[in-house]
């Protein structure tokens, strides 16, 4: 199936998902080989409201090495015509005469559907607010894959901020596609899974367990999903977030209970809730998987711009 938007995670199911793992498989070889023109004379707009490095830079870095140029506004909340009161399906109106794809961040939930709903251009959701971030989720999927070898069967942990993580959210959408998938969520109270994604994943037949000894759950997952308390969420609710942050930290001493191929993810970037003790173990995989966000974004540009 051709791809046109990358708007929401529950769109892709499993064929497709082999299809993009497959395709960003290929696009590692042509890393490796310095490139590719196959898509020479494309243009890729990279439109973020919310500042980014990993995925602004990953995304221009894989419109680069196939051949594509890049327009871009950063922090486009203060340096775009939005700061003059232009409506967002005003801009991507506009942008989409310059470009052959548009990459969105944005502080709203929805956004992305919104401006996919004003142009045939391909939209790829680049985050949402609190809402979604499929591309984050595919990278994730495609790193628990070639680490751990196989994706049904696995049991992950998900950790931290997860009322305001559209990574964790986007990433439940993606294993609701699994079998015999266990999921655990480990969170302070102010900030544990909202209610629509657990519905879901019931409704999809996924275990899930809410828990607070990360410890004890370390020492039976396959999967550390470690992740940051937004504080940019919380507005001026700093008492709220205080006691959110600290909680959870991964440690030499949370290493020593975990499966020795068990791995650690985070969608980066950390604050504090991983220590840099762990960065040399072999299971500390974030970086790797930050990598991987590169070959993924490679082959949903492929999948959306060429005609093959």
């Amino acid at each position: 199936m051709r791809l046109h938007h990358v708007i929401r995670a529950q769109q892709f199911g499993r064929n497709v998902l082999a299809e993009i793992f497959e395709t960003a498989s290929e696009m590692e070889r042509i890393v490796r080989h310095g490139g590719s023109d196959l898509l020479a004379r494309k243009v890729m707009a990279t439109v973020f409201y919310e500042p980014s490095t990993r995925t602004r830079l990953s995304f221009e870095s894989a419109m680069h090495r196939l051949g594509g140029e890049v327009i871009a506004t950063e922090n486009a909340r203060e340096f775009s015509s939005a700061a003059k009161g232009e409506t967002l399906e005003d801009t991507i109106r506009i942008i989409e005469g310059y470009a052959d794809v548009i990459v969105l961040r944005h502080y709203e939930s929805g956004a992305a559907e919104r401006a996919a709903s004003v142009t045939d251009v391909p939209i790829i959701n680049a985050g949402d607010g609190p809402g979604q971030h499929p591309t984050q989720a595919l990278l994730d999927m495609y790193t628990i894959q070639k680490e751990i070898g196989h994706l049904d069967g696995i049991s992950i942990a998900m950790v931290g901020d997860l009322a305001n993580g559209r990574t964790v959210r986007s990433l439940c959408y993606l294993l609701a596609k699994c079998e015999d998938i266990t999921i655990h969520f480990v969170a302070p109270e102010i900030v544990q899974m909202k209610d629509d994604i657990k519905e879901y994943l019931t409704k999809h037949g996924i275990a899930f367990v809410e828990e607070s000894d990360l410890k004890a759950v370390a020492s039976k997952v396959d999967v550390i999903y470690q992740t940051r308390i937004q504080k940019e969420r919380f507005g001026d609710r700093i008492e709220d977030y205080n006691r959110a942050s600290g909680v959870y930290i991964v440690d030499r001493h949370l290493l020593s209970v975990m499966k020795p191929d068990a791995i650690v993810m985070h969608p980066l970037p950390r604050i504090g809730e991983i220590k840099p003790e762990v960065d040399g173990d072999h299971r500390a995989a974030y970086f790797r998987q930050a990598q991987n966000g590169l070959y993924i974004r490679m082959a949903l540009l492929k999948m959306l711009l060429c005609n093959e």
